[in-house]
């Protein structure tokens, strides 16, 4: 099992720092997960101009390899403008639309308001199920208040994470599960 942890912008720390606490709580659950985070901003990703995702060179050719090699994620994103940063936005248009076909994505998101806890519902989740995810249902809302030194200063939060987590790993053995019977049903 491959999970892929996405740091969804340029800059934000505190959205690595909360992937990288999901990613840790799932490997606390289930070691032999294989796990590996992205950034974004770690990479410099052309922006998608409608050629197949085949065609791309560069880093861009190395995220989408990764992303489409992943069984499952943990997508991290910043609340810009009341939205998701244009960076994932164009990893998402750069991918084909069935990308996240029998994949699952789960979600953690920081912003600097309580206000915005609802983007994730109207934007990040329709996008994901267009593109075929299998989305895990709750997901982890962190204001960037509950970030000190580095560090989230939130129990209940360090409790969701660890939620989301073990979900995150229940969903993607019912998944494994499912295609092994959907692919016993053939016989050749």
């Amino acid at each position: 099992m491959k999970i892929l942890g996405i740091a969804g912008s340029i800059k934000s720390r505190k959205t690595v720092l909360a992937v990288e606490a999901v990613i840790k709580a799932i490997k606390d659950k289930d070691d032999s997960a294989e796990t590996e985070i992205i950034s974004l901003g770690d990479f410099d990703l052309v922006f998608s101009d409608g050629r197949d995702y085949r065609d791309y060179e560069g880093d861009t050719s190395i995220v989408i390899s990764k992303v489409m090699e992943a069984d499952a994620f943990i997508i991290g994103t910043p609340v810009y403008q009341s939205s998701i940063p244009g960076t994932l936005k164009n990893l998402f248009d750069l991918l084909p639309k069935d990308a996240f076909y029998d994949k699952v994505a789960g979600i953690v998101t920081t912003a600097g308001s309580d206000k915005h806890f609802l983007m994730v519902e109207s934007q990040l989740k329709p996008i994901l199920s267009y593109m075929k995810a299998i989305v895990v249902p709750k997901y982890v809302f962190i204001n960037e208040a509950l970030f000190i030194d580095d560090q989230i200063v939130s129990d209940d939060i360090d409790f969701r994470i660890r939620q989301l987590a073990g979900e995150t790993v229940r969903v993607i053995e019912v998944v494994r599960e499912l295609k092994v019977k959907r692919e016993s049903e053939f016989d050749f």
